[in-house]
């Protein structure tokens, strides 16, 4: 964990919907060295966003505010940057289970604050709001699926004409202007700068402005020279000692980096892109299309506007569809909350903060 690196709260996603399905890295970040894990269990409309978001105000320190790709004014976690802590959602779909109770991970239960006798009387229409809500985030992922094929073609389209080996000497001239070795342990901390939510793209520009002073921005719309470009920048800053925070791509986040921050340098390595535009202040842009032999490009350019329109086409389905499944989730969480004991609900944060330290 990175400590004193932080000037403020910033924001991220811990997971998304992708054409794989859904990809949380709820389970990297247990496995981030030292990180006191606290593992939050309740049905929806609980409090367990309130909750999170009360002890991120009572925190002393700077926070990592993991917001929920299926709505993104909730909250699926808070990291205590200082503290080596973190708290999270640890319901579907991103289930977390103790591995050793208490002597590791704490479990932070909500299930106490449920009146079950009135859950149970609307038991056909939860479980009906249930099954709704799956439905419609199952089309979505249809959705994506395809827009993603069509995002993976323009990459490996681009990929045939542009120059690896100028990349490579490209960033080993970068590394070694701005990245000294250090000596030291590297670290990596894997989050999401962006996702798919039913808002439509969400990309938080603002913790890019927080957590650097100076940003190398990489123009490239198809991802095929950037993704080696990103690859060999996050290669270098591991051996040269640096601790890192890594952003997979939030379309494919198993494949592809699109952003890099080294909070000690504060210094940001960022893809830009019609999916996530950059624009900071004092940005130093690089045109991607140097790394691209454009004649021979050029015959595929009808290729890569028909994959570009057709991709953000299915997309904007896929939102909507999303809205739809938040609209079920609501009304879901109506039934809780009506079901909810909410001064035990209050009386959490408190309890929390103290078991914490905050």
């Amino acid at each position: 964990m990175m400590e004193n690196l932080y000037p403020k709260s910033v924001d991220f996603f811990l997971g998304t919907t992708t054409p794989a399905g859904f990809r949380g890295y709820f389970e990297e970040l247990r496995r981030e060295p030292g990180t006191q894990m606290y593992l939050v269990k309740s049905g929806p409309g609980c409090g367990k966003s309130t909750l999170m978001k009360r002890l991120a105000q009572m925190s002393g320190g700077p926070v990592q505010c993991i917001h929920c790709s299926s709505d993104p004014d909730s909250l699926d976690g808070v990291v205590f940057c200082e503290k080596k802590a973190a708290i999270v959602d640890a319901t579907a779909p991103h289930t977390l289970e103790p591995a050793a109770p208490g002597a590791d991970e704490v479990v932070v239960s909500l299930y106490h604050t449920l009146d079950t006798a009135a859950l149970r009387k609307n038991k056909a229409e939860i479980k009906a709001l249930f099954e709704k809500n799956a439905a419609l985030r199952s089309r979505a992922a249809r959705y994506i699926t395809s827009a993603g094929s069509l995002v993976l073609d323009s990459r490996r389209t681009a990929a045939c004409s542009t120059n690896f080996e100028k990349v490579r000497r490209y960033v080993k001239r970068l590394c070694a202007r701005l990245l000294p070795r250090t000596g030291r342990q590297p670290a990596e901390q894997l989050r999401l700068l962006s996702a798919i939510t039913p808002k439509g793209p969400v990309f938080y520009s603002d913790t890019a402005a927080a957590l650097a002073d100076k940003a190398i921005v990489f123009r490239d719309e198809y991802g095929a020279a950037s993704r080696l470009l990103l690859e060999l920048i996050r290669a270098e800053a591991l051996i040269r000692g640096y601790e890192i925070i890594t952003c997979p791509c939030a379309m494919h986040p198993d494949e592809k980096i699109d952003h890099i921050f080294i909070p000690a340098l504060r210094l940001a390595f960022l893809t830009d892109n019609s999916w996530h535009p950059v624009s900071l202040p004092g940005q130093q842009s690089v045109r991607c299309a140097r790394f691209l032999d454009q004649e021979n490009l050029a015959g595929y350019r009808a290729r890569l506007r028909f994959n570009t329109r057709a991709a953000q086409e299915l997309i904007q389905q896929a939102v909507a569809l999303m809205a739809q499944a938040k609209a079920a989730h609501d009304e879901l969480e109506s039934y809780y909350r009506a079901a909810v004991d909410f001064g035990a609900v209050e009386k959490a944060p408190r309890d929390c903060a103290a078991l914490m330290g905050l």
